[in-house]
C-alpha cells in the first residue's frame, strides 16, 4: 500500500493504538514508523496549514516538526514582508525545517534555496515540494556554519537571506535567548550580512524586543505576528549598515498597522473628575490583543478617541467600538461598572454564574478573581477586575460579548 493510501485509510485512527498494533499493520505500508508520523502531523496541519493536508503524498517524518513550523498565515505574511523589503528574485531559507516557509516564499520569489541540516526533513521537503508543485525551490542539507555559508549558497545569490533558529536545547527544553538557539545567529551574523545585505530573521514570541535589537544591531524592522488571538512570532528585518530607529508594525488577523514611537504621542491615560459608570454613560471596554502587548503599543490606541483606563492597566473605554481597532484586540460592552470589594464581589457572583474572569493591575491574579467571585467559565459575560487612574480606584467592569 501507497504511503497516501494508508494514510487516507486510517486518518480517523489513533496513531498510539496503531503503534500498539504495529505486528498487524506493520506490512500495509512501506515504511510504518514514517507513515505513523505523518498522520501524526498531518493533523496538526489539518487547520494550521490546510493546503498541506489536502495532499495525502507529503511525508513528515519528524513529530516536533508540525510543532513548529509556520501556519500558511503567518508563512504567507513572512513571504509578503521579505518581498516588500527590496528583495527582488531570489531567497534562501538557511534553516528550512518542514518547508511551509519556503513553499511560501516560492509564492512570491522566482528562485529559493531550501538548506535543512537534518537529512530526513531536507528529503521529505524534496518530496514534497515536487507533490505540491512547487518547482522553483533548489534543496539542500548541511549545517550551517560561518564556514559553511559558502559552500551552501554556492552560485547561487540571494537578495535576501531568511533564518529561523531553533529555539529547543538538546534536552527537548525551549530556550529564548539567541545565543541558546541553534545555529546561533549572533556567531553567524557578520558571515551573514556579508553574503546578503538583508536578512529576515524569525524568533520567539517570548524574545525582549528592546535586547534582541540591541544585540543584533542594524534592525530595520520589527514585526510582531499574531494570528488566532495568539502572538506567533517576531519578524526582525536587519539590513547590513542600517543605523536608526527601528519601524514597529503588528499584524494580527490579516491587518497590518504600524506603530509609532509611542514617544510622539502621549495620552492622558485617566478620566479626571468622571465617575466611571456604564448606566450614567454606556461605555464599550477595549481589551487589546496579545500583538499588540507585545509591541508594547499602549497608547496607539487613543489615536482613535479611546481613553486608557491607567498608565499600567492595559484596557481601554470608548464610546462606540472603532472598526480599525478590530483585528487587534476585542470588544466588550460594559453592562455594569462596580467597586472591587467583597459586597461586590459576593453579588456578582450570584447574578453571573457563568463567565470569564480576567484581573488586570489589581494585587489577583484571574484565577483568583474567578475564585472569589464562584463563577464557572462559560457564557457570554466577562467580568474584568481592573485597576483605573481615577481615584485610584479598583473597579470591576461586567461585559458582555459585541
Amino acid at each position: 500500500m501507497e504511503l497516501a493510501d494508508f494514510v487516507l485509510a486510517h486518518e480517523a485512527d489513533n496513531p498510539g493504538e496503531l503503534a500498539l498494533a504495529r505486528d498487524r499493520y506493520v506490512t500495509e505500508v512501506g515504511d510504518f514508523d514514517l507513515a505513523l508520523t505523518t498522520l501524526e502531523v498531518r493533523r496538526k496541519l489539518k487547520n494550521k496549514v490546510p493546503e498541506w493536508y489536502a495532499v495525502p503524498s507529503l511525508r513528515y517524518p519528524l513529530r516536533i516538526s508540525g510543532e513548529q513550523c509556520s501556519s500558511s498565515e503567518t508563512a504567507r505574511y513572512k513571504a509578503q514582508v521579505a518581498r516588500e523589503a527590496g528583495a527582488v528574485s531570489r531567497l534562501a531559507d538557511l534553516t528550512g525545517g518542514l518547508g511551509i516557509d519556503s513553499w511560501a516564499f516560492a509564492q512570491v520569489f522566482g528562485q529559493v534555496l531550501y538548506n535543512e541540516m537534518r537529512p530526513e526533513l531536507a528529503e521529505a521537503a524534496r518530496h514534497n515540494f515536487a507533490a505540491l508543485g512547487i518547482g522553483n525551490v533548489r534543496v539542500s542539507c548541511a549545517e550551517l556554519t560561518p564556514a559553511s555559508l559558502g559552500s551552501i549558497l554556492g552560485s547561487f545569490r540571494p537578495d535576501i537571506l531568511f533564518l529561523d533558529p531553533a529555539r529547543r536545547a538538546s534536552d527537548g527544553r525551549k530556550v529564548f535567548r539567541l545565543e541558546d538557539c541553534q545555529p546561533d545567529v549572533l556567531t553567524l551574523l557578520p558571515a551573514l550580512l556579508d553574503a546578503c545585505p538583508l536578512l529576515l530573521l524569525k524568533l520567539s514570541p517570548m524574545a525582549d524586543i528592546t535586547l534582541v535589537c540591541k544585540l543584533l544591531g542594524c534592525v530595520k524592522a520589527v514585526h510582531v505576528v499574531g494570528a488566532e488571538g495568539e502572538c506567533k512570532e517576531l519578524l526582525l528585518l536587519l539590513e547590513r549598515g542600517y543605523v536608526g530607529p527601528h519601524v514597529l508594525t503588528v499584524y494580527s488577523s490579516g491587518a497590518v498597522a504600524e506603530i509609532p514611537d509611542a514617544s510622539s504621542f502621549q495620552a492622558d491615560p485617566s478620566l479626571p473628575g468622571e465617575v466611571i459608570s456604564a448606566e450614567a454613560s454606556p461605555r464599550w471596554l477595549f481589551d487589546p490583543g496579545k500583538a499588540l502587548l507585545k509591541a508594547g503599543a499602549f497608547t496607539w490606541p487613543c489615536r482613535f478617541g479611546l481613553r486608557k483606563l491607567g498608565q499600567h492597566t492595559h484596557a481601554y473605554l470608548s464610546p462606540e467600538p472603532v472598526a480599525d481597532l478590530t483585528p487587534f484586540g476585542k470588544w466588550y460592552r460594559i453592562l455594569e461598572v462596580l467597586p472591587l470589594n467583597n459586597r461586590s464581589i459576593k453579588e456578582l457572583g450570584k447574578k453571573y454564574p457563568l463567565a470569564e474572569v480576567t484581573a488586570r493591575n489589581i494585587p489577583l491574579t484571574s484565577d483568583q478573581l474567578r475564585a472569589k467571585l464562584r463563577v464557572k467559565s462559560g457564557g457570554s459575560i466577562h467580568i474584568f477586575g481592573l485597576h483605573t487612574d481615577t481615584l485610584s480606584a479598583r473597579q470591576l467592569f461586567v461585559c458582555c460579548d459585541q
